[in-house]
C-alpha cells in the first residue's frame, strides 16, 4: 500500500507493467510481446496461497521471490500461461519465468513446468484472475515469427524481452510506492542541447589555443569526426594517437551521429575505473551547466558526485549520456540476472563507443562481437572502436559471426600519427636479456625516468637497486599492492617535483599504462605486446613539450610476463621483431598484423559460450563470461592513514554506499584464498559483512613505498604489544 492506504491492485499492475512494457519495446515485434508478459508476469499472484503469505508477513518483499524459496514462486503460473496459449511463446515464458530470480537455463525451465504442482499454481491462479480479458486477449502477432530467427537472435530477442519487463516491473512498483524516486528519474535535457554545448565548448577552446602542429591536428580530427557523423549506422573506428583529442572526439561524433539518425543515446564503455574518471571530468567540464545529464555508472563513483537522477539512471541507463565500464555494458549482453539485464533494452538505438577496445579478452572475442554485432544488425546501434592501436575486429575467416568491418572516421590524409610523433623507439638488441642491476645503473643515470616491469616484486625489487645506486631513497614506486589512495598520493608527489623541477624517477608496473596521466622524457618498458609498448610511449614526452623526441628504451627482462595473453603477446612482437628489427611502433598496418598474429594463438570463444546462447542456457553463459577473471581474489582494507575514521564509521553505523565506496580507496586485492587463511587465523577482521580488514596492528604488513607485504602480516607492531 502507499502512505495514504490505497491498495496496489494486481489488476492495474499487470496492466500497467504491460503497458509499460510496450512503450519501452526497443523495436516493433517487441512490443506485442512485452504487453503480453507484462500482464502475465504476476499471474502467480492471484493464488490462495499467496494471499495468505503477502497479508500474514504484511511486508513490501513478501512478494519477492528468491532463488532456492519455490514456495513463493509466483512467476511459473504466468509462464506456464505463456505455453498453453502457444507453445512458441517459450521466450516469453523464459523472461516471466526469470523476472525476480534471472533467466534460467532452458533445461531447468523444461523441468520446472513439467511439475503437477506448478500446473495446478495455474489454475488456481485462473480461477481467481478477476480480468479474464488480461489472459485470454488477442496475442497482437504471430508466434511463427519466433520460428525463423536464428537460434543467437532468437537468445537476444528473449533477454530484450527480458530486459523490458524487468525494467516495467521496476519502474510501475516505484511510481506506486516511491514518488519521490520515481521523480528523480526525469532528464531535464536532450541529446540537441546537449550537442550544442559541446560545440560551444569546443569552439571556446580552439579559439583559446596557441596555433601549434597538436592542436592543428585536433583540429583536423575533430572536422573529420563531424563530417563523417551523416553517414548510415554501423561500426566505425576512430584511431587516433595520444593527444590527438580522443576524447571529445569521440563524443562529438557520437552525439551529431546519434541526431542525424534518431538514435537515443551515447555509451561510453570504458576498461579501467581510471580512465573513466579522467574522462568524465573532461565531459563535465564540456556540459558545464548540463553535467548532470552525463550518468556515470562504475564502482568508483565520488558519492560527493553522485547525484539522484545518477543514483537512479545508473540502474537502467534511461538518460541521454551514459559514461562506464566495459564490463557493465558487456554484462547486459550476457548475464542473467534481472539487475544487470534491466539496462539493455536501452542499450538498442545508441552509439557505443568502445574506448581502449585492444583490452577485450582475446578468449572471450566471438561472443563479444557477435553481440555487439547483434546490436548493430538488429537493434539500431551504432558503434565507435576508439584507440590508439586499434585492434582487428572485423569478421575474420575462422569467425564470420561478428561486426562488420569498421569505417575509419578520420582519414590517411590527416597523417596523425606522423605529425603526433613524440617519441622514437630503441628496440632491444636480439637474444641477450639486460639483468636488473643493469637497468637500474641507467635509471640512477636519468633525471626524469619511468621504468615499467612485468611483476609486483620485479618493481620492489628494482627500486630498492636504483635506490642503492643513488644512495637515496627518493626513487618512486607505483604497484597494485598499493591501495589506491597511497597511489593517488604517489601521482602527487611526482606532479609536485616536476612542478619544483626535482628529479623524478618512478619504478612502476603496467597498471602506469592504463589511463594514468604521466610524462617522462625517458621510458624504459620490459619487452611486452605491441599495444602494451604503445601504451608505455604514451607516457613519455606526452605533451610534446620536449625540444626533440622522448625516447621508449625497450628490454628484454630477467623475468617473463604473467601466462595466457601477456606472455603470448610478448612471443608475437619478439617474433615481429625477428623480421623487422627497426620495426615502427606507431604505423597501422603492424598493429593489423600484430592483432591478426595474437588472436590466431587464442581460441576466440575458449569457454563455448557461443553454443550454449545458441541452447538458451542463459544461467550458464552468466557463469561463463567472465570479463574480469576474479573468483581467485578479494579486496582487503590495509592499514593506511586515513582509513581507520572509515572503518569505525562502518562498524558503527552499518554499511551503505557511500561508506563502502570510500573505503575502495584503502583496498587492495590478495587471492581469496589468503584473505580467507588470515580470517581463519584472526590475522583479519570484518567490519561488516563482507568488508575484511587488517587492523593498525598489522602496520608493519604495509610498507610506506611498496603498499602490502603479504609475507609480513602477522608481524605486530611492538606498539600493540605494550600493555597500557
Amino acid at each position: 500500500m502507499t502512505e495514504a492506504g490505497r491498495p496496489h491492485l494486481l489488476r492495474e499492475h499487470l496492466e500497467a507493467v504491460g503497458q509499460w512494457g510496450a512503450r519501452l519495446a526497443p523495436r516493433e515485434d517487441l512490443r506485442a510481446p512485452s504487453l503480453a508478459a507484462g500482464r502475465w508476469h504476476d499471474l502467480g499472484k492471484y493464488t490462495r496461497d499467496f494471499w495468505f503469505r503477502i497479508r500474514a508477513e504484511n511486508q513490501f518483499e513478501a512478494h519477492l521471490e528468491k532463488e532456492g524459496a519455490p514456495e513463493r514462486d509466483h512467476s511459473t503460473a504466468g509462464a506456464l500461461w505463456a505455453l498453453t496459449r502457444d507453445s512458441r511463446l517459450l521466450p516469453l515464458a523464459l523472461a516471466i519465468a526469470g523476472h525476480h530470480a534471472g533467466l534460467p537455463d532452458r533445461p531447468k525451465f523444461k523441468e520446472r513446468v513439467g511439475r503437477m504442482e506448478k500446473h495446478a499454481l495455474l489454475e488456481d491462479a485462473r480461477a481467481r484472475c478477476d480480468v479474464p480479458a488480461l489472459l485470454n486477449g488477442p496475442l497482437g502477432f504471430d508466434p511463427e515469427v519466433l520460428t525463423r530467427l536464428k537460434p543467437r537472435q532468437l537468445e537476444l530477442w528473449t533477454r530484450m524481452l527480458f530486459s523490458v519487463l524487468c525494467d516495467a516491473d521496476f519502474l510501475d512498483t516505484e511510481a506506486f510506492f516511491d514518488t519521490s524516486r520515481s521523480s528523480a528519474r526525469e532528464v531535464p535535457v536532450t541529446l540537441t542541447q546537449l550537442s550544442e554545448r559541446l560545440r560551444d565548448f569546443l569552439a571556446e577552446k580552439q579559439r583559446g589555443a596557441p596555433d601549434t602542429e597538436v592542436n592543428r591536428v585536433r583540429r583536423e580530427v575533430l572536422a573529420s569526426a563531424l563530417a563523417s557523423a551523416a553517414q548510415r549506422p554501423g561500426v566505425f573506428s576512430l584511431t587516433v594517437p595520444t593527444g590527438g583529442g580522443k576524447t571529445l572526439t569521440s563524443m562529438a561524433f557520437a552525439l551529431e551521429h546519434a541526431l542525424a539518425h534518431g538514435l537515443q543515446r551515447v555509451i561510453v564503455a570504458i576498461p579501467y575505473t581510471s580512465i573513466i574518471e579522467q574522462s568524465a571530468e573532461v565531459y563535465r567540464q564540456a556540459f558545464r551547466g548540463r553535467e548532470h545529464a552525463v550518468i556515470e555508472h562504475h564502482s568508483a563513483v565520488d558519492p560527493a558526485r553522485e547525484t539522484p537522477l545518477n543514483r537512479v539512471a545508473s540502474e537502467n541507463w534511461d538518460a541521454p549520456i551514459i559514461v562506464t565500464t566495459t564490463v557493465q555494458l558487456l554484462e547486459s549482453l550476457f548475464a542473467h540476472r534481472p539487475s544487470a539485464c534491466r539496462k539493455l533494452h536501452r542499450v538498442a538505438r545508441s552509439v557505443i563507443v568502445l574506448d581502449e577496445a585492444q583490452t577485450l579478452p582475446p578468449a572471450l572475442l566471438a561472443p563479444i562481437l557477435d553481440g555487439l554485432g547483434s546490436l548493430v544488425a538488429d537493434y539500431g546501434c551504432s558503434v565507435v572502436i576508439s584507440t590508439a592501436t586499434q585492434p582487428v575486429l572485423g569478421r575474420r575467416p575462422d569467425f564470420q559471426e561478428g561486426l562488420p568491418e569498421p569505417r575509419e572516421i578520420v582519414p590517411a590524409s590527416v597523417r596523425a600519427f606522423e605529425r603526433l610523433r613524440r617519441v622514437k623507439v630503441r628496440w632491444p638488441e636480439p637474444g641477450g636479456k639486460l639483468p636488473y642491476a643493469e637497468l637500474a645503473e641507467a635509471v640512477a643515470a636519468e633525471q626524469d625516468v619511468l621504468a615499467i616491469v612485468h611483476l609486483r616484486d620485479d618493481a620492489r625489487r628494482l627500486c630498492e637497486l636504483v635506490d642503492a645506486r643513488l644512495g637515496s631513497s627518493d626513487t618512486l614506486h607505483l604497484s597494485a599492492l598499493m591501495c589506491p589512495e597511497h597511489r593517488s598520493r604517489v601521482l602527487a608527489e611526482i606532479k609536485a617535483r616536476k612542478r619544483r623541477g626535482q628529479p623524478v624517477r618512478l619504478v612502476a608496473t603496467q597498471l602506469v599504462e592504463a589511463g594514468v596521466d604521466l610524462d617522462f622524457r625517458v621510458v624504459y618498458r620490459g619487452l611486452g605486446g605491441l599495444d602494451a609498448l604503445a601504451q608505455a610511449a604514451g607516457r613519455c614526452n606526452r605533451e610534446g613539450l620536449l625540444e626533440g623526441l622522448g625516447e621508449l628504451r625497450v628490454y628484454e627482462p630477467e623475468t617473463q610476463p604473467p601466462r595466457g595473453v601477456p606472455r603470448a603477446a610478448q612471443e608475437v612482437t619478439r617474433g615481429m621483431l625477428a623480421q623487422r628489427a627497426d620495426l615502427d611502433l606507431f604505423a597501422s598496418e603492424n598493429f593489423q598484423r600484430y592483432f591478426e598474429r595474437l588472436y590466431a594463438t587464442r581460441r576466440l570463444d575458449e569457454k563455448g559460450i557461443q553454443a550454449l546462447r545458441a541452447k538458451l542456457h542463459f544461467e550458464e553463459v552468466s557463469m561463463a563470461f567472465k570479463l574480469v577473471e576474479d573468483e581467485w581474489s578479494a579486496a582487503v582494507v590495509v592499514p593506511y592513514a586515513g582509513c581507520e575514521a572509515l572503518l569505525e564509521e562502518l562498524r558503527q553505523l552499518g554499511p551503505s554506499r557511500e561508506r563502502l565506496r570510500a573505503l575502495q580507496r584503502f583496498t587492495v586485492t590478495v587471492p581469496r584464498e589468503l584473505r580467507d587463511a588470515w580470517l581463519a587465523r584472526d590475522l583479519a577482521r570484518l567490519a561488516s559483512e563482507t568488508v575484511a580488514y587488517l587492523g593498525p596492528e598489522h602496520a608493519p604488513a604495509y610498507h610506506e613505498r611498496f603498499g602490502l607485504l603479504r609475507d609480513q602480516v602477522g608481524i605486530i607492531d611492538p606498539a600493540f604489544l605494550i600493555p597500557g
